[in-house]
């Protein structure tokens, strides 16, 4: 029996993939910083803290969502707070630890997904 294989690469929907990956990853962590703020979670008296979140780019295809004021740590390793409610009514200590662990671990992996999608403009379907 003789088999005969031609294997031929695409070189450019390789790089259009290759490509792709670092504006998906952000974008997606974007998108997450984004329904962090939709589903109310972060303890809220004046909005300093919720409006001092950003994206960060910690090195290749590592982003963070970092909260960038003195009480952040403080009040995110502290659940036991009771914190306000009026403002944000979800508010709690750890409120990253659903997309973390929780029911919301996988929003992360499907917004990339879904914005890896868009940015291969069609080599992913």
């Amino acid at each position: 029996m003789d088999v005969k294989i031609k294997i031929t690469i695409d070189k450019d929907a390789l790089k259009t993939l290759q490509d792709a990956i670092e504006p998906s990853l952000q974008q997606a962590a974007e998108a997450m910083k984004s329904q962090i703020v939709a589903d109310q979670v972060v303890p809220k008296e004046t909005g300093e803290l919720e409006r001092s979140a950003f994206v960060r780019k910690q090195k290749r295809s590592k982003y963070q969502i970092v909260y960038d004021v003195p009480k952040a740590r403080r009040l995110y390793w502290h659940p036991e707070y009771n914190f306000r409610q009026d403002k944000n009514p979800n508010a709690r200590g750890m409120w990253m630890q659903s997309y973390i662990d929780g029911d919301r671990k996988d929003y992360f992996k499907k917004a990339f997904s879904m914005f890896y999608k868009q940015n291969t403009r069609g080599v992913v379907k």
